[in-house]
């Protein structure tokens, strides 16, 4: 069995649901040479998170940003965690709906996900800076 670890810091994004599997893929070319594994992608911060979903119409991200701010509105009264802005206590809310990692099986070089299925970056700040990324390929 083989282990691969890289590290990415992704470029800053603005708020909102974003496609980052090609940057994700680039990153461990090793995988072209797996037969079957898994990739792990883990998020290191508490008001970003990914998930996996429709990576073709690009209107079901903006159609998921508008539903976490609904679902969880900024500025209510009972947030006490409210230091670094109004943003601040809804990014950590919608980041642990969605979780920090997503698990990908690997199968012949290349991921085996559904026909359209790509990672997201689940951007939940106005003004955040890069988001760093812990990459994990196991497989042989």
């Amino acid at each position: 069995m083989q282990v691969v670890q890289k590290k990415l810091t992704l470029p800053s994004y603005s708020r909102g649901f974003h496609l980052i599997t090609d940057e994700v893929i680039n990153q461990v070319p090793e995988i072209r040479k797996m037969s079957n594994g898994i990739l792990h992608v883990f998020i290191q911060h508490t008001s970003a998170s990914l998930t996996l979903n429709e990576n073709a119409d690009p209107t079901v991200r903006k159609d998921f940003e508008s539903h976490f701010n609904h679902m969880v509105p900024e500025d209510q009264p009972y947030y006490r965690h409210t230091y670094e802005g109004s943003d601040d206590m809804p990014a950590h809310i919608k980041a642990s709906l969605l979780g920090s990692s997503v698990s990908i099986p690997v199968t012949e070089g290349s991921l085996n996900t559904g026909t359209w299925q790509g990672i997201y970056l689940c951007e939940h700040r106005d003004h955040a800076s890069g988001r760093k990324l812990i990459i994990t390929l196991m497989g042989k």
